[in-house]
């Protein structure tokens, strides 16, 4: 793991939005559409790009709307970023362009990561990555002589089985041009969904207690222990589509799950609805009947964002405070009230909460990242984790002078292929991503008149070479299949795919692009590879 892969997990922005936005003199967009996935964050870079003349550099096998006001767009295939960045990095060592003071005094590794980037010269990389070798060296330049530069990305980074390794290339990346632990640097991933960083914050992983304290530590058992009154495994859990793999086949009998639509969002869809309906007893606690509300035995009705009070921790890093606006509508209670109550109907009192403060009293005795941030130190502005005592004033960018782990560790990495890819049957790579309009699986948004109404199916991306081969028009129904399931949707035909290349947005019930996707597990992060997976495409009858 490097240094930059921190001891609090591999999910946080190193740096803070307003850094990022006003001291940066080039991004490096990577696996992000920005614009339509984090629009705010993606208005600022379009700022600096106009105002002050900042360089943009976006990886993305799309022509998405953050391309026009890119100094460079590399359209690498998709699941090729790995060999992408190691031709960027061959450049850099072999000219002599990277920071060599801050390698010198803050890295190691260095020899093991030059050996293996140096097996991607830019005509290696550029062949892999179906580009040419001329945009990974300008790449190169364009990052060597703009410094600060910050690195962001997204799910395009992490939704492949080689996600971690990704991350990992992000890391070796930021680290040899020097841009940790600075204003305008960093390795930024963009969270995908509202507090995900504050339920990974609080434990919600299955390799950590809150804070990222892990759990095959004896220590921290024994503290949470102490704290919460009850024995505790020492076992690493497992992860959703692995509880879905033993749910099929009869080793998990129940499920609660909590905010969250697995029959949209999780991948080869109707073998999910296969494992759900295997269990014995599915609880879903939300705010709308979804698609999986309609295979569950107990709907447990929980409030939105504007219906209660507490705290969401943003992408960088920030607890803010979520304050009430109006009442929950109907029998609608408190999620920390609900798990309560069912725990104390278990036997279990240790749940037994009057209101967030407590809980968050809670948080700052037991998570140290946290023990500075209480109820009344939140304010207006928020504070940002590590945040260690009640003088601490947060930390905006982490890793200054020093990683977490003393030394930032290179990483040599090497590209692997995807798990599946295109063959005659299945000719086209698939990919999946958002659009501005929608979020997540839907279930809010699509309820939003003003939002249908603009975007309100699904919409197959095509190239218009293969349009033309296939005698698809834009517009046209067309079905999309792959091993998995096969989806009906109407066809846009444009460049903003290259020929080979099929996108879909996944936000639509009806037209699941889940179905198609492939449940294959990234083995050390276990993300599956949303990103990439082979189909046909035909004109549907």
């Amino acid at each position: 793991m490097t240094g930059l892969v921190t001891a609090f997990g591999s999910g946080a922005m190193t740096n803070s939005l307003d850094d990022i936005a006003n001291d940066a003199q080039v991004y490096f967009i990577i696996g992000s559409n920005t614009t339509e996935n984090h629009p705010v964050l993606g208005m600022r870079i379009r700022q600096a790009v106009k105002q002050r003349g900042a360089k943009l550099i976006v990886c993305d096998p799309r022509s998405i709307p953050i391309t026009e006001f890119a100094t460079l767009h590399i359209r690498q295939k998709p699941g090729t970023d790995i060999a992408l960045l190691n031709g960027i990095m061959h450049v850099l060592i072999a000219e002599g362009l990277y920071d060599k003071k801050f390698v010198e005094e803050r890295t190691e590794g260095l020899e093991e990561l030059k050996a293996k980037v140096m097996e991607y010269p830019p005509e290696r990389a550029s062949e892999i990555c179906s580009i040419t070798p001329e945009e990974i060296i300008e790449a190169a330049h364009l990052l060597a002589k703009n410094r600060p530069g910050a690195l962001l990305y997204a799910m395009g980074i992490t939704q492949h089985t080689t996600g971690h390794q990704n991350v990992l290339s992000c890391a070796n990346l930021q680290m040899l041009l020097g841009n940790m632990g600075v204003p305008g640097g960093g390795v930024n991933p963009l969270r995908g969904q509202v507090n995900v960083q504050g339920a990974c914050d609080m434990g919600a992983l299955v390799n950590v207690y809150p804070g990222y304290q892990k759990v095959a530590g004896p220590a921290m058992r024994e503290k949470f222990e102490k704290a919460w009154g009850v024995p505790l495994s020492d076992k690493v859990g497992i992860t959703l589509v692995e509880m879905l793999n033993k749910a099929e086949k009869g080793e998990i009998k129940a499920m609660y799950i909590m905010g969250e639509n697995p029959m949209v969002s999780d991948p080869d869809v109707n073998h999910v609805e296969k494992c759900l309906k295997s269990l014995d007893f599915l609880v879903l606690q939300d705010i709308f009947l979804t698609e999986t509300a309609a295979l569950a035995d107990v709907v447990l009705p929980g409030p939105s964002f504007a219906e209660k009070d507490g705290t969401f921790t943003n992408t960088e890093r920030r607890i803010q405070f979520v304050r009430q606006a109006i009442d929950p509508p109907g029998e609608a209670r408190q999620d920390w009230w609900i798990s309560g109550e069912i725990a104390r109907r278990m036997g279990y009192d240790g749940l037994a909460y009057n209101s967030p403060r407590e809980i968050m009293d809670e948080i700052n005795c037991l998570t140290p990242i946290y023990g500075g941030i209480t109820w009344d130190r939140i304010g207006t502005q928020g504070l940002q984790w590590p945040c260690s005592n009640a003088e601490h004033q947060g930390t905006p960018i982490l890793h200054v002078g020093r990683f977490s782990r003393g030394l930032g560790h290179f990483s040599a990495v090497d590209w692997l292929p995807p798990t599946e890819e295109p063959d005659e049957q299945y000719p086209f790579i698939f990919t999946t991503g958002r659009v501005l309009y929608h979020f997540h699986t839907g279930s809010m948004s699509r309820r939003s008149e003003g939002l249908d109404a603009i975007y309100p199916e699904a919409m197959v991306e095509l190239n218009p070479e293969d349009a033309s081969r296939l005698g698809i028009a834009d517009g046209q129904m067309v079905k999309v299949s792959s091993r998995r399931g096969e989806v009906t949707a109407r066809a846009e035909v444009s460049g903003k795919v290259e020929p080979g290349v099929v996108f879909m947005a996944w936000h639509f019930a009806e037209a699941a692009a889940n179905k198609l996707t492939i449940a294959a597990l990234d083995p050390t992060a276990k993300i599956p590879e949303y990103k990439v997976c082979a189909v046909k495409v035909e004109a549907a009858a």
